[in-house]
């Protein structure tokens, strides 16, 4: 009787959470091609995933997400798009919600944003098949994300951005000052941003899974960006109130 009330509390607590998907765009350090401080070699070769800051590094994205005790690593799947040097799906243990992260070569830091704002207007739809279940991702995923420089800082873009439906799409832009140089574009895209920046900071992973934790439960954008800052001053030592100001939601 015990184990009989025991599964059912489990699946009143998680009946709520209905399939979610997010989709996880990185353009790799890059020490040559984009206009950064330098980091060191490895970790600043937007040509190689495996040491790169933002991917392979201890903070970067594949890394973090696999090291997690909340995330099942599924498997790596190939990409068509020849500026995607690794493409990695997770589940998350608890909840039915997938993610996909694209690790784009680092010289390809334009295309990488585009590609991330035209998600978050829900066009580009991508679907991948997983033990013979079917899952669309791009302009198809709840939830779209931006992880590293933030290239709007070098360059403008001349790309025609409006909503694909009425479905509704959040978005984490983990990047310097994002807030500021993304705005006028992600604006047009119907999206709503989660988490965005104010200043300049680290794209380190923690915060995105920080961020994430928040999301999967539907808490709300102020409580999922509380999560965020609080990641950020656990790992940069920063302080929370330097924390708040840099991380914010809403326009």
């Amino acid at each position: 009787m015990k184990q009989l009330l025991t599964i059912i509390l489990f699946c009143i607590t998680f009946s709520g959470f209905s399939q979610k998907k997010i989709h996880v765009f990185v353009a790799l350090c890059d020490n040559v091609n984009q206009g950064i401080v330098p980091v060191p070699k490895s970790l600043g070769n937007g040509q190689s995933p495996r040491t790169n800051l933002y991917w392979g590094a201890l903070y970067g994205v594949k890394t973090h997400f696999k090291r997690s005790k909340d995330w099942t690593f599924i498997k790596t799947i190939p990409s068509s798009n020849s500026k995607i040097l690794e493409r990695v799906l997770f589940k998350h243990k608890k909840t039915n919600t997938y993610l996909l992260a694209d690790a784009y070569d680092g010289k390809f830091i334009k295309q990488t944003t585009i590609d991330f704002l035209k998600a978050s207007s829900g066009a580009n739809s991508e679907e991948i098949t997983v033990s013979d279940q079917k899952l669309s991702f791009g302009g198809d995923a709840d939830l779209l994300a931006y992880v590293g420089h933030d290239g709007l800082m070098e360059f403008n873009l001349n790309v025609k951005l409006k909503p694909a439906n009425t479905k509704k799409r959040d978005a984490i832009i983990l990047a310097c000052i994002s807030k500021d140089y993304f705005k006028p574009y992600l604006k047009k895209t119907g999206a709503n941003p989660l988490v965005w920046t104010t200043g300049l900071m680290a794209p380190e992973a923690y915060t995105l899974k920080w961020a994430l934790d928040g999301w999967i439960l539907n808490e709300s954008d102020a409580e999922i960006r509380e999560r965020a800052a609080k990641a950020y001053h656990k790992y940069q030592k920063c302080g929370m109130r330097g924390a708040r100001r840099l991380l914010v939601t809403g326009y």
